[in-house]
């Protein structure tokens, strides 16, 4: 068992000998830990976690009771064939939460760096989750969707398999997502609807007021111009060259389900 003497492992948590624990893990209560596992350096699992087969997490994650890590793919074209659950580093998810490794053979769920996810909730098959994410509680992630780094999901969102969720975008709560929702705005309705930038959240993040002024010009092209999808594009990359009003071009032209409107 490549235990590292300096975790701490409870009495009664269960490890399978071909599972790897790094340095100054602490290992809880009845925690279940399946063989080809990794958890990096300075992980917590809190009493009650269970991490199945072919999950990795890196270093100071913080898993809470009750969470299912690497859990079979809530997918009926799933054979049990080997994929995998990647979990970055410094990520913090909370009770009563389960995400699901990927359906294909050899294919991936991933969760990146220092994201905050909340209480009972699922991420699912074939997800790719950024840096810095908020996923708040009872939010439901369907396969194949993607969240960009510093996007806020609130509670109750349930996501359409293969949706898109852009950089520094909000959602409200309780808001149903079946279709790409592009970086730096706000969402809600119970069909996710344009509402504005993400204006707290932008600015959180250090964006500058020219920065802003640029995506808000970006924004009235885009949902209250009148023009067709086309021609805004059109008009906000001849006007606007900034870098993230680059990137909010690349992520509506790279759409595959199309963007929500306003």
């Amino acid at each position: 068992m490549a235990i590292d003497p300096s975790a701490r492992i409870a009495s009664t948590a269960r490890i399978h000998p071909d599972a790897r624990i790094g340095p100054q893990c602490l290992v809880g209560e009845y925690c279940v830990i399946e063989q080809d596992v990794e958890i990096g350096a300075f992980c917590r699992l809190d009493p009650y976690v269970y991490v199945k087969r072919w999950t990795s997490l890196g270093e100071r994650n913080e898993i809470s009771s009750g969470t299912v890590l690497g859990t079979d793919p809530l997918d009926k074209n799933f054979r049990g064939e080997r994929s995998y659950l990647r979990i970055g580093n410094g990520n913090t998810i909370r009770e009563h939460y389960t995400i699901s490794r990927g359906t294909q053979p050899e294919s991936s769920t991933t969760l990146g760096d220092e994201n905050y996810v909340m209480t009972s909730g699922h991420i699912a098959h074939n997800c790719t989750v950024g840096n810095k994410t908020v996923i708040a509680s009872c939010a439901l992630v369907a396969g194949h969707v993607e969240v960009e780094d510093q996007a806020f999901i609130s509670g109750g969102v349930v996501i359409h398999q293969y949706s898109k969720i852009g950089r520094l975008a909000m959602v409200g709560g309780n808001t149903r997502v079946n279709l790409d929702l592009p970086p730096y705005f706000l969402y809600s309705d119970f069909n996710a609807a344009a509402k504005g930038l993400n204006l707290v959240g932008l600015r959180r993040a250090g964006f500058t007021r020219e920065q802003i002024a640029a995506l808000k010009s970006a924004y009235r092209l885009l949902y209250r111009s009148g023009l067709k999808l086309e021609e805004a594009l059109a008009r906000i990359e001849a006007e606007i060259r900034t870098e993230h009003v680059r990137h909010l071009l690349s992520f509506i032209r790279n759409s595959k389900r199309g963007i929500c409107r306003e």
